[in-house]
């Protein structure tokens, strides 16, 4: 079967909406099916599938699934907020910058864009309607800098990226620190931006800070405290050698519930049933396309598609710059109609072996694609930050795309630094 055939069929049933997982299958034993002579069967798919999730870094992606949850019933994202609003909430735009601010540090915890989305959304876009902030504009920045949470470590993509490409997970995990705070603070600049164009209710935003002000920064300091120690503890035993990214997952988890249990006393020990079922919920999708996922990228080797594809590409772009190009225009699609999951597992080995042709290191081009497929999380038809922001809110998805635009376009401005300046990403490795 044509690996042009085998791709057609498996955008067509990605359109007519059956489970990514489901499709990933049905693709992969269709070569098996039409050409008996195709040396992959269903025992060799069986056992590709099982192999692909026997790994250790693996384990890290339900350890901070299930730690994201945690924090987020336990309230750190509140405390997170009230710490930054306490210093921001005075200047222009302080409230949306201590938002993004809070985005970047529960990004910092969850290492997941849906669940920062959630966590952060679910607490501050009420807040920001309250001090006279429009509901689309509160909620477009809530989804869009929630895809930092994908971009600063610890991230799920990075490490999905790390077992399909070989490369240092704890090496992507610090590579995605600058690309994070510079999209951070691109968008405080927009935020800054709306808000002197539109104007702000100071009078609101005033009497909210002054509360804060009044408790003193000793105590709202007292009361953010664990909650701002949390990513420092699990970056900290990372980059110290304490322990690897994995059993920095199951720190961070043992110390959320810790922490939510016997410190801030958010949540209690009948919680905790409903908090596994959520996270079992969350992460058993993840688990069935990371299976499928890595059969069909086994054929797709087989069939010497990223072999095609390189050739092709390196044959009709001589230049690296317009390799790169043509390579980011591609993720950015890809990112539009498919998640960041299966997109890393499929694409990386096809990928990889183009960009390390022209020179790429493997983990700047794990932070490109990231990059890319964070800009994917707010972009339709997918858009998952979308999807949950509008569920927060009820505003139409098509709405928040629209006030999400001008943020968007700066996250194309920052993918471009980080594509043409590797100091950007791996300047500090």
């Amino acid at each position: 079967m044509p690996a042009a055939v085998l791709f057609l069929i498996f955008v067509l049933l990605l359109v007519i909406a059956i489970p990514v997982s489901i499709t990933l299958g049905i693709t992969s034993v269709l070569p098996s099916i039409f050409d008996p002579s195709f040396t992959v069967g269903a025992k060799y798919l069986i056992r590709a599938m099982f192999g692909g999730l026997d790994s250790f870094p693996l384990l890290a992606v339900p350890m901070f699934v299930l730690s994201g949850i945690i924090m987020a019933k336990g309230g750190i994202s509140k405390k997170l907020f009230n710490v930054f609003a306490y210093f921001l909430g005075r200047f222009t735009a302080g409230m949306p910058c201590a938002v993004i601010v809070t985005c970047l540090f529960y990004g910092a915890i969850s290492g997941s864009a849906p669940a920062t989305v959630a966590a952060v959304g679910s607490m501050t876009i009420p807040i920001l309607t309250s001090l006279g902030y429009n509901l689309t504009f509160s909620t477009a920045i809530v989804a869009v800098a929630g895809g930092l949470g994908v971009i600063i470590p610890p991230s799920i993509p990075f490490i999905m990226y790390g077992m399909a490409s070989g490369a240092s997970v704890s090496n992507l995990f610090l590579a995605g620190i600058i690309p994070g705070l510079m999209i951070g603070f691109l968008l405080m600049l927009y935020a800054i931006y709306h808000c002197k164009r539109f104007g702000e209710d100071k009078e609101k935003i005033h009497a909210e800070v002054s509360q804060l002000h009044e408790k003193g920064l000793l105590r709202v300091l007292k009361e953010s405290f664990f909650a701002l120690l949390s990513p420092v503890i699990i970056l900290g035993c990372i980059y110290t050698g304490i322990a690897s990214p994995t059993e920095a997952a199951v720190i961070s988890v043992f110390y959320a519930f810790l922490i939510s249990l016997l410190v801030y006393r958010s949540i209690h020990l009948r919680d905790i049933w409903g908090i596994f079922v959520e996270a079992i919920r969350t992460f058993t999708p993840i688990l069935f396309i990371l299976a499928a996922s890595t059969a069909f990228s086994r054929v797709l080797t087989l069939m010497q598609v990223p072999q095609t594809v390189s050739t092709f590409i390196l044959e009709n772009f001589h230049s690296p710059v317009a390799i790169l190009l043509v390579i980011n225009a591609f993720l950015l699609l890809v990112g539009m109609v498919m998640d960041t999951t299966p997109a890393i597992l499929i694409l990386t080995p096809i990928l990889l072996p183009i960009v390390k042709a022209i020179g790429v290191d493997p983990v700047q081009f794990g932070v490109i694609m990231v990059v890319n497929l964070a800009i994917g999380f707010v972009t339709p038809p997918i858009g998952v930050n979308l999807f949950v922001a509008s569920s927060l809110t009820e505003v139409p998805v098509m709405s928040i795309a629209k006030k999400a635009m001008p943020m968007i376009a700066l996250f194309l401005v920052a993918l471009l630094l980080i594509t043409f300046i590797p100091a950007l990403s791996i300047g500090i490795l």
